[in-house]
């Protein structure tokens, strides 16, 4: 039998063990796995492309477990009351091809997506790092404020959206928790202005410009989650210029992240390589890092084995039956026969 976990499932886990709880359990799960990334099978994600968002397939496998994810991209969803990202996937035993678990992604895609920005802005902002600004007040931002919250300590949080509706709901949900002060302001620019992290975190699927140059100041560290896809970026080229660039993937990246203006030898530095202590991180306090971040397979490949140990230890989820239980495994044709007598309403009279 196999676990069906909804979107109800997976908001319970959440409201059962607390923010604070999912982010840092979750948060080891992903750093586990990216200290072992040479074990895993990679591939950059296979896309499907329109004029209103693309449609996405992100597969990945060590020698245990394989794991996929369909993922949307729709920036113009909420004008029909649909989410922008909307996501599910599967973990299944690689010995047997089992199906384990089949999960909703949509709400654990933004979980997974800020603890992988919290866990790199851990190894490449400056240390001590207090003050956040979050560009872009949409559906994945509370996600990231809490992230950076509880895991990196960030206590103060200037926000900015072109909607102003997103940022009054982003300002209404973070408003009772402890220790995180949000300030609204008028522009990026102005809410960039003495922080030691932006993260920039935009929905529309356009060569868009949100961080130019003279808003970068020494040692910030740019956190880039929107631009995600071919033909959305979030940052002029010279910010990329502006100090080392950290990829998931470079591959993948290279297609859909910042990383597709800039030349084919641009120089990035994938970031297991700094987790796992093979290259520098920050390497002054002065210097300006980027994580040009598009969200990798193995994210969710992590996320996945920790929605499916949780499940278990809280009783979550539900039993279906997705690959057939049968006596004799070679006869399958015996499983409709079988419904016939079991159901008889199904035989004709």
């Amino acid at each position: 039998m196999t676990t069906l976990l909804s979107t109800s499932d997976v908001a319970k886990i959440v409201a059962l063990q607390g923010p604070q709880q999912v982010f840092s359990s979750l948060l080891d799960y992903v750093l586990s796995d990216f200290l072992r990334w040479q074990e895993f099978d990679k591939s950059a994600r296979v896309a499907s492309h329109s004029a209103t968002g693309v449609i996405e397939l992100m597969p990945t496998a060590d020698s245990d477990f394989y794991s996929f994810k369909y993922v949307n991209g729709h920036p113009g969803n909420p004008q029909s009351g649909l989410s922008t990202v909307m996501a599910f996937g599967a973990l299944a035993r690689v010995a047997t091809g089992e199906p384990l678990l089949i999960s909703e992604l949509t709400l654990t895609t933004a979980l997974r997506t800020a603890v992988t920005s919290a866990l790199a802005a851990r190894a490449l902002a400056r240390p001590g790092s207090r003050k956040m600004a979050l560009i872009g007040n949409g559906a994945q931002s509370e996600f990231q404020a809490l992230a950076f919250h509880y895991i990196l300590g960030i206590d103060t949080l200037h926000v900015y959206d072109v909607d102003a509706g997103a940022t009054r709901k982003l300002e209404s949900n973070l408003a009772s928790v402890p220790g995180l002060r949000v300030v609204r302001f008028g522009s990026t620019a102005e809410a960039v202005k003495g922080v030691d992290i932006v993260t920039t975190v935009t929905a529309d699927k356009a060569y868009a410009t949100i961080l130019t140059p003279d808003m970068i100041e020494p040692g910030m560290h740019i956190n880039a989650v929107g631009g995600d896809c071919p033909g959305k970026t979030e940052l002029h080229a010279d910010v990329m210029r502006a100090g080392p660039v950290f990829v998931e993937y470079e591959p993948q990246t290279r297609i859909e992240g910042d990383l597709q203006q800039m030349p084919a030898d641009f120089p990035v530095t994938e970031l297991w390589r700094v987790l796992t202590g093979q290259d520098a991180g920050r390497r002054r306090a002065d210097e300006v890092t980027v994580f040009d971040s598009v969200g990798f397979a193995l994210e969710d490949f992590s996320a996945l084995r920790w929605l499916r140990d949780t499940a278990m230890r809280h009783g979550i989820g539900s039993r279906i039956e997705v690959a057939p239980r049968m006596a004799d495994p070679k006869n399958l044709f015996g499983i409709v026969p079988a419904a016939r007598t079991a159901s008889p309403a199904l035989v004709r009279g």
